[in-house]
């Protein structure tokens, strides 16, 4: 694994102006994490604290993560976290499918050079690029539907996708907070 590769990446994501949410981020925000990490997670998109900060999951939802992090047995330091979109959209509204289609490539590089065992999809928006990447298109479902299930890309033995609620869910909905406990707590269980 090449993991000078991935700075490179994250240094073209850094200095990326390729949609108008590059020149208005204030800090694009690439990812971190162990670059040898078998555990990948990926959200949506930076929020407010996470464009000012330049890090993934930094505000509220990174909060709850590193909480739910400590359930599954895992830590930061050992996992990776990433983005489908690397600034943040304006009022942290949905990404738009040009913004996907124009950001993913980075995402898709970072992968290659990661190599990890299990990417968990944070949210509809990253569970449906990643399955529809590895193939899994006809099991892609709502969030709701298919949250905390084990999905086996065809083709590559090595991998396992699990597609999760976003932690910011919790915010909005305390009662959330339940569902995520028990997803994550699953992870423990996923052998990589």
């Amino acid at each position: 694994m090449n993991t000078n590769g991935l700075e490179e990446i994250n240094s073209e994501i850094r200095a990326c102006r390729k949609c108008p949410l590059g020149d208005s981020a204030t800090n694009h925000v690439p990812g971190e994490g162990n670059p040898k990490a078998d555990l990948l997670f990926v959200g949506e998109a930076p929020g407010k604290n996470e464009d000012l900060q330049g890090k993934p999951f930094c505000g509220k939802a990174g909060r709850i993560l590193d909480q739910l992090l400590k359930i599954s047995g895992y830590k930061r330091e050992d996992i990776y976290i990433a983005n489908i979109l690397k600034c943040r959209p304006p009022r942290n509204r949905n990404p738009k499918p040009a913004e996907i289609k124009t950001c993913t490539p980075y995402l898709v590089r970072q992968l290659k050079v990661i190599q990890p065992k299990i990417i968990c999809c944070l949210g509809n928006f990253s569970s449906i690029f990643i399955m529809n990447k590895f193939n899994l298109s006809g099991k892609v479902h709502p969030i709701g539907k298919i949250h905390g299930k084990i999905f086996m890309p065809p083709g590559i033995k090595a991998l396992k996708i699990v597609p999760l609620y976003h932690p910011a869910s919790a915010t909005y909905n305390p009662n959330m907070i339940n569902i995520l406990k028990k997803d994550f707590r699953m992870l423990k269980n996923i052998p990589v």
